[in-house]
């Protein structure tokens, strides 16, 4: 008898709920989190249901990344994009499923951002680009630390792109939030010993 084919799921399947069937139980985050994602979705595309390069350029503002960051093409194979530039609704919500994206991170008004949510988002945009983010990372671990606020969040990414990796040009009298303040120490402590 031949393999069963699997069904690839229509556009408008919802894939967290299938996802949850499979493991037996169904949460209200799932069908949150697949909600969101269509809301998402919709929030970026055009009248013609696809996100185009004005809705990733929108896409890329709210997150705070450029649209020629790396990031962005790294986001289009996980999506699986046909189409570079351009994500279809199917292409969007199997993407965000596997990629576990907290869809809640995005809402307009909120200035904060769990410490694990944050440490996720934070793995995806700077994990393979930025050589110090393990150090970062098992910092974030043992620090004090409950949620990272938007200040926190741009100065890391800002932080991460002109800091060296030996933190020799870090002016402990900049402007840099405190949170990097105490990694800075944190990290040279660290290296002493």
């Amino acid at each position: 008898m031949p393999p069963r084919k699997k069904r690839r799921p229509a556009a408008g399947d919802d894939l967290s709920a299938k996802k949850s069937r499979h493991d037996g139980i169904k949460t209200e985050d799932d069908m949150f989190s697949s909600k969101r994602c269509l809301e998402w979705f919709y929030e970026y595309a055009g009248t013609d249901d696809i996100v185009g390069p004005e809705g990733m350029e929108k896409f890329c503002e709210d997150i705070g990344v450029e649209p020629e960051n790396v990031v962005m093409l790294v986001l289009a194979w996980k999506l699986d994009a046909q189409n570079m530039g351009y994500f279809t609704l199917q292409e969007w919500l199997k993407g965000m499923t596997s990629l576990h994206i907290p869809l809640s991170v995005y809402e307009k008004d909120q200035r904060s951002l769990d410490i694990n949510t944050a440490k996720c988002m934070l793995g995806l945009l700077l994990g393979k680009m930025w050589p110090l983010f393990p150090v970062f990372h098992q910092f974030l671990e043992q620090s004090k630390y409950k949620v990272i606020n938007k200040d926190q969040w741009c100065n890391v990414l800002e932080f991460s792109r002109t800091i060296n990796l030996d933190l020799s040009n870090y002016d402990e009298d900049g402007a840099w939030p405190v949170l990097l303040d105490e990694f800075v120490e944190w990290y040279k402590e660290k290296q002493m010993t």
